[in-house]
């Protein structure tokens, strides 16, 4: 054969395997461009799980169970794995984030409110003790321990402890009868009645049935109970919404809302595609599917925020916290006087019980209260009224002045009041009223989602998404075209009922709630007791030993009877000279009747000169 019959065979062959090679190397730099680079960045930025789970190269034959595709692949079975493990921990802090703000809320002004109870006790505490050493220095040695005891019950009362307020006011005056018998009334009693705890049980348990006191035990027991029951029932709301809270965060997610987060987050990774964010209403979907039996605590929450608000204004307002505790100085002064005043009824009334006086020491005899004259020193006793007749009427003038001083207010130091708290609280809780229904909302808002011409659908990149967005709730999740809601999670469902339960029990125990009045509905004048900031010469700090607050007036001139058969007419008196208890401070000097007429004639005098 010839030389030129042979080459066109040998060409033939060379084209062919040049065309072969061409397509391997085109084969293998499309392979090489399709590389897993991004996505191990990806992976190993978002410490989704150890990096050797990702290959090198896209894979054509991977068994994958939520990241199915035509084509090569990226992810793996154990990068799926990881990818529920990371979506898990993901979803779970971000709600942490958008919670932490309502939690940190509500935990600051729990803290806050206890603390600012607890300065109030502590206020009033002090008024008291100050009361009964500077007034009744008789009885004040043995009255301030128990009166300690009685503001650290109304203090854990406040905090949830199942403690009475009724029953802690009635053993404080239980406590204080012996006392003001004995040191009061019949101080020649003091010394024969040092030792015998059988006499002082006697008064204590007869106390009720004798009541020297007259009504300001109970109207003080009143007053305590109905503002701090409501206090109370504030801390306890609060505590229950730190407990739902607290549940939110915690939450377990199912596998089915797993298998949608990988879907949503990580299945554009297996392409190649790290960048793309999913679509706003696909993002809606997954979240209101994965958080239904969440946005099921929403109603209660709404409820939930009413009441804690209407808690909040009864406390501040209709029923104030802070004049209650405020008014406890003025009752006890009331109720003191007030067994003064009666000194003869109640020692013949307990005379005949507990036969006390037939057991004083020789030569002492009970007297009536010891006035001072602001002219002399000397104290000369009032001559003792016949038994179960009606007090002398100057008897109620002697100690009148007891009854009146200026306003009883906190010092200017305090400048963060109750008033002030709960306003600054309840502003900041109206955010987030609506916080169970909102929350899939703000997981799919900022730079998680995108709207714009090309986003991630769970499937391919696409111009929007086109499915149907359902609505919040177990019953609309029925819809759901991206997760499928199976039943409600057992936990969150029992949170539901538990604070379903929690509103109603609120409600039944203060029906007429929502009726109280705010405190912007009471005026915007500055009252009585209010914490506006001022001098303590002008009268806010009340220190002294000798004044009263005039926050409860309408008891102070209230005289009860001391049984059943000792009925005593109710007095209104009028200024009279000044006098003080035994032991007590001396009062302010006040121009007694004549000295004023005479002024008013000079005056006159001047005039008509003129």
């Amino acid at each position: 054969m010839s030389r030129a019959g042979r080459c066109p065979r040998v060409n033939s062959r060379g084209v062919w395997g040049i065309l072969l090679a061409l397509l391997l190397a085109a084969s293998a730099i499309q392979v090489a461009a399709y590389s897993c680079h991004e996505v191990r960045a990806a992976f190993q930025v978002r410490q989704v799980g150890p990096l050797h789970r990702v290959p090198e190269t896209p894979g054509t034959d991977v068994d994958l169970l939520v990241c199915k595709h035509q084509g090569p692949s990226c992810c793996t079975r154990k990068m799926e794995e990881s990818y529920q493990f990371a979506v898990r921990r993901e979803t779970l802090h971000n709600i942490y984030l958008y919670s932490y703000e309502l939690k940190h809320l509500i935990a600051r002004h729990s803290d806050a409110f206890q603390d600012m109870f607890q300065y109030l006790l502590s206020f009033s505490q002090g008024h008291l003790s100050s009361l009964l050493e500077g007034t009744y220095t008789p009885l004040s040695r043995q009255a301030l321990p128990h009166g300690n005891k009685l503001f650290s019950s109304l203090s854990l009362h406040l905090r949830g402890a199942n403690v009475s307020v009724e029953t802690t006011v009635q053993h404080f005056f239980n406590n204080l009868f012996p006392l003001v018998y004995t040191r009061l009334i019949n101080p020649g009693m003091v010394s024969g009645m040092a030792a015998d705890t059988e006499m002082t049980d006697c008064l204590r348990m007869i106390r009720q049935d004798v009541n020297p006191f007259g009504p300001h035990p109970a109207v003080m027991a009143k007053e305590l109970s109905e503002a701090m029951s409501v206090g109370r029932q504030l801390g306890l709301f609060l505590e229950e919404g730190l407990e739902v809270l607290n549940a939110t965060e915690h939450v377990s997610l199912t596998k089915d809302c797993l298998k949608g987060l990988v879907k949503m987050v990580y299945c554009s990774h297996c392409r190649g595609l790290t960048l793309i964010k999913p679509c706003v209403g696909y993002c809606l979907n997954v979240m209101r599917g994965c958080l239904a039996s969440i946005s099921e605590l929403d109603q209660p929450w709404r409820r939930y925020t009413n009441l804690l608000e209407q808690l909040t204004n009864a406390m501040v307002g209709h029923h104030s916290l802070e004049l209650a505790l405020l008014g406890v100085r003025g009752h006890v002064n009331e109720a003191l006087l007030h067994a003064q005043l009666h000194g003869p009824l109640i020692t013949a009334t307990v005379d005949k019980v507990c036969g006390l006086t037939t057991r004083a020491p020789t030569g002492t005899q009970p007297t009536g209260p010891e006035v001072t004259t602001p002219s002399g020193s000397s104290t000369t006793p009032l001559p003792s009224a016949a038994p179960f007749k009606p007090l002398p009427e100057q008897w109620l003038g002697q100690l009148a002045h007891l009854r009146s001083s200026p306003p009883l207010k906190p010092s200017k130091n305090n400048k963060h009041s109750l008033r002030t708290l709960s306003r600054d609280f309840l502003m900041y809780l109206q955010r987030y009223k609506s916080f169970y229904s909102a929350l899939p909302e703000m997981l799919c808002e900022g730079e998680n989602v995108v709207d714009d011409a090309t986003c991630w659908s769970g499937d391919e990149v696409v111009e929007s998404y086109t499915g149907r967005v359902v609505g919040n709730g177990l019953h609309a999740q029925r819809q759901n075209p991206e997760v499928k809601v199976r039943s409600a999670n057992p936990s969150l469902a029992d949170v539901k009922e538990r604070l379903e339960t929690f509103n109603q029990e609120t409600q039944e125990k203060f029906p007429n709630l929502g009726q109280m009045e705010a405190w912007e509905e009471l005026g915007s004048g500055e009252t009585e007791g209010s914490t506006a900031d001022c001098d303590d010469e002008d009268g806010c700090q009340a220190s002294g030993g000798g004044q009263d607050t005039t926050l409860h007036t309408k008891g102070s001139s209230e005289v009860g009877s001391l049984g059943p058969e000792l009925n005593v007419p109710k007095q209104n008196p009028a200024k009279a000279p000044s006098v003080r208890v035994v032991g007590g401070s001396p009062s302010n000097f006040w121009p007694g009747p004549c000295s004023l007429a005479l002024l008013f004639v000079a005056l006159c005098s001047q005039w008509t000169l003129f």
